[in-house]
């Protein structure tokens, strides 16, 4: 398969909040409560009322001013996933918020293997070549256990760990950080932002909400 499918990034814990009060605020500039048609389901989850819905759609391909409702939808997500791709993620510094597992402070906490780093799309030669590195690599990081946590073996380690290893941040963010980064990225070349992509259309209203204008021109 093509490394479309299997890009090395996953994106699990998903939770989105406040969708209830973000729709009675995009209701207050007209005082039009009333109006207001959600309701919760029995599973707990927020339903938009179809008078809400069409409410939410004319605001959202209003404008960005118009839109503002949607940042106070909020999202949090478990993502893991290759340096180099937080490395472009990094770049959205507005409303966003990241917690991530410290690669300086556990970096030697387990043994290295293959699956710790993205190899999906490397031909041949490069993941033989890369197995010996990671093997190479556990080797100083035993040294570095062993040999009573010398600071040189660990500067070996973390300037030797390629860009392709895995790192876990739980990420909050709101609706309108996820429409800049879904115009911004769905047609990267790397894949980890197509499946990014991907799993922003799997959230609330994404189709009304957050992909409006792909609907528009797609």
């Amino acid at each position: 398969g093509s490394g479309e499918e299997k890009a090395m990034i996953i994106l699990e814990r998903t939770a989105v909040m406040n969708l209830e009060n973000a729709m009675r605020g995009a209701r207050n500039p007209m005082n039009s409560w009333k109006n207001s048609d959600s309701f919760y389901d029995e599973e707990g989850n927020y339903i938009l009322g179809e008078n809400d819905l069409s409410l939410a759609r004319r605001l959202r391909l209003a404008g960005s001013d118009h839109r503002k409702f949607i940042r106070q939808i909020f999202v949090s997500v478990d993502v893991t996933a290759p340096l180099y791709w937080w490395k472009e993620y990094d770049t959205y510094k507005v409303a966003t918020v990241a917690n991530s597992t410290s690669t300086m402070h556990k970096i030697h906490a387990k043994p290295f293997s293959l699956e710790d780093f993205s190899h999906d799309q490397m031909s041949g030669e490069a993941l033989s070549l890369f197995r010996d590195y990671i093997s190479k690599l556990e080797k100083i990081r035993l040294r570095y256990l062993e040999g009573g946590k010398k600071k040189e073996d660990w500067y070996d380690l973390i300037q030797l760990l390629p860009s392709s290893y895995h790192q876990l941040r739980t990420l909050s963010m709101d609706y309108e950080t996820l429409v800049n980064i879904y115009f911004a990225r769905r047609s990267h070349k790397l894949f980890e932002w197509h499946r990014f992509c991907e799993w922003i259309e799997t959230l609330p209203y994404a189709e009304e909400l957050i992909l409006a204008e792909k609907r528009l021109h797609p």
